[in-house]
């Protein structure tokens, strides 16, 4: 098999797979599977699985097929070790016309492997299996995932399943709203969408100063302007280019609007998930080594000229293919910065329309120029020439991608536990990127394909001094002090509680705190106090601007620590839950979900109680489990403790 098939079947497996798992659609599985256990000794089992494969379908072999990883078993107990399974049933040799009727080797029928358990742990009953393969029908190609239940002990008993669904919760009519605008009206997502936009039209006229594009703008309108019969028509030409470039940047998001119609939980779970911020951290990385002048990022230079041989055809269509071949040629300056507008998206509240109205606010800052400065040619004389400040945005952008990639590793860490970049060693590290970019602005600092000035610029030398008080500012940050609640950046760094130092409570600022809802439910009735819900994340930035700059209030706090139960429920937390405490749920808009770890519990607990898939989100509930006013997500102190007097008015009065 050729490289192009390999690619090919490569990316047809991991499509498919991201497809599933995130459909999850396991109403109708090809194989109906059996297990039985048989018991070695204290530590080590051996397990014997039986399918039966649906009439017409063939299952592929592990490694019988380049580019699919055939069937793979994993278990979601980590103290269960497993040897390659072994399998027992005979294969069937077939003409694949999946894979051009090629020769494979498959299963049919049925199908029985065993396979050795070791457990590093006694006292598990049940186990979870996640068993995942391959399979079609005809030309029909698809992959199934189902989840099976391991009796290790056939004495054991499934752990009743979490409460999800909390009967005595009323959203639509919590017992008093005292006149407080519901935090769900128009009114908030409207200004999240505009900052967002803002945000995205800052990213755009940044783009707009990078050597890849900065050139472009006089190149181009002198295009338009002289080769059009008429001003008029250069003018109107200019615009159409313009309104492309705005129209192919929006294009890119729209993709996420279906991925987040399917599940509402998308792309809160792509913003945490631990490979993705990975991922992103290496990716930023490597724009920031770009940036530095190391390497240069281009797209294949067959693609780029393809679409530019394009530019030619027709009028419309012509300067349409204009408006993509810029945005691809200029990739290499515009993807950090759009990477950094997509990440930062995804991990907002909002979802795709956050993300839409970023790639607008960009799109329209690249597009202005071109419009503008051919309505009025005579501004072109007042741009500044090319030269060496260009590559000082670089290698400024370059820095400043080094410390967000330190953002999304800290991401995984916070999820995952790992303890890699506690508060004090995150701040340390963007102390020191801010002291060498302001070196490098001063110019005590160069790079091998940099020329820096002569004489510095003032707007240089003023940079340099932002970035070196910056630094200062960051210092108290890594002390064991008062002054550690760095408020200008608060939501940036990893919480106050995420530290080297020894904290005398887990919980936020020491706040009397569960992090499981039926434990702070048992507080509560003990203690005769209401709970708040505080549906938080990690990743969460406004999180932790709520935490650091609403609940460190004075007055706030003593309100929260002396009259409610804390529950913190963090939605993006990837600790697994115990395997006999894993579970499909069945939504109330009818989806099958697996509850497989923390987060899953508590993102799913939300949703379905409180119709909200966006952190922060507070919500105050009686010991009866009834909803003392409406739900309030991000807002500022005066309204925060309006809202907190509100729900305890409502005590009383009930």
């Amino acid at each position: 098999m050729g490289l192009h098939k390999s690619l090919l079947y490569s990316l047809l497996f991991m499509m498919l797979t991201f497809l599933t798992s995130t459909l999850k659609a396991q109403d109708s599985t090809i194989i109906k599977w059996n297990t039985s256990v048989t018991k070695i000794n204290e530590h080590q089992y051996l397990l014997k699985l039986t399918g039966v494969i649906s009439s017409g379908f063939h299952v592929y072999l592990r490694d019988s097929v380049e580019g699919i990883d055939g069937l793979k078993i994993t278990y979601n107990d980590g103290s269960i070790q497993s040897s390659p399974f072994f399998l027992k049933s005979a294969t069937t040799t077939i003409k694949d016309p999946v894979f051009e009727n090629q020769t494979k080797q498959v299963i049919e029928n049925t199908i029985e492997l065993t396979q050795e358990l070791r457990v590093s742990q006694s006292g598990i009953g049940i186990t979870k299996a996640t068993i995942a393969y391959d399979y079609a029908k005809g030309l029909e190609y698809l992959q199934e995932e189902q989840v099976l239940s391991i009796k290790l002990d056939e004495n054991a008993k499934e752990t009743s399943k979490a409460r999800l669904h909390i009967s005595n919760i009323d959203v639509d009519h919590p017992l008093n709203d005292c006149g407080l605008i519901n935090p769900s009206s128009d009114k908030k997502p409207s200004k999240s969408l505009w900052s967002l936009f803002f945000i995205g039209f800052l990213g755009g006229l940044v783009a707009l100063l990078t050597p890849c594009v900065f050139p472009m703008i006089p190149l181009t309108v002198s295009f338009f302007t002289k080769k059009a019969s008429s001003k008029k028509a250069g003018i109107k030409n200019a615009f159409l280019y313009g309104f492309f470039i705005f129209f192919i940047y929006v294009l890119l998001s729209l993709p996420f609007h279906f991925l987040d119609s399917i599940n509402p939980e998308f792309l809160n779970n792509i913003s945490t998930n631990v490979y993705l911020n990975v991922i992103f951290f290496v990716v930023f990385i490597f724009f920031a080594f770009s940036f530095f002048g190391f390497y240069e990022i281009t797209l294949p230079a067959s693609f780029s000229t393809g679409v530019d041989s394009k530019a030619g055809v027709g009028n419309v269509l012509g300067i349409f293919f204009m408006a993509l071949t810029l945005a691809l040629v200029s990739f290499s300056c515009t993807g950090p910065i759009l990477g950094s507008l997509l990440a930062g998206s995804l991990a907002s509240d909002g979802g795709a329309m956050q993300l839409t109205a970023g790639m607008a606010g960009f799109g329209l800052a690249l597009a202005l120029p071109f419009a503008l400065f051919a309505m009025f040619p005579n501004w072109l004389k007042s741009l500044p020439k090319s030269g060496g400040w260009l590559n000082t945005v670089k290698i400024t952008l370059g820095f400043l991608e080094l410390a967000l990639a330190f953002k999304f590793l800290s991401n995984a860490d916070l999820v995952k536990h790992w303890g890699l970049l506690k508060r004090e060693v995150f701040i340390g590290i963007w102390i020191i990127i801010g002291a060498l970019l302001s070196l490098y602005l001063f110019g005590k600092l160069k790079f091998s394909h940099d020329t820096p000035p002569a004489k510095l610029s003032m707007g240089r030398k003023i940079l340099a001094t932002f970035f070196a008080l910056l630094s200062l500012y960051l210092i108290p940050g890594i002390t064991n002090s008062t002054y550690a609640n760095l408020k200008l950046i608060s939501g940036f760094p990893p919480p106050l509680y995420y530290s080297i130092y020894q904290k005398e409570s887990h919980c936020v600022l020491g706040l009397n705190c569960a992090n499981d809802y039926e434990q702070a439910l048992a507080m509560a009735k003990e203690e005769k106090k209401p709970i708040l819900i505080d549906f938080t994340g990690y990743a969460c930035v406004n999180c932790r601007r709520m935490e650091e700059n609403v609940w460190s209030d004075p007055e706030v706090y003593k309100i929260m620590k002396e009259k409610f139960i804390i529950v913190s429920l963090y939605v993006d937390d990837k600790k697994m839950l115990p395997a006999n405490q894993q579970f499909q749920f069945k939504t109330k808009d009818g989806l099958n979900k697996d509850i497989n770890t923390v987060g899953d519990q508590w993102a799913t607990f939300q949703t379905e109680n409180f119709s909200s898939n966006s952190q922060p989100l507070y919500a105050i509930v009686n010991t009866e489990e009834q909803l003392l006013n409406s739900p309030v997500g991000y807002t500022n102190k005066n309204e925060y403790i309006k809202w907190l007097n509100c729900a305890l008015s409502s005590l009383k009065n009930k």
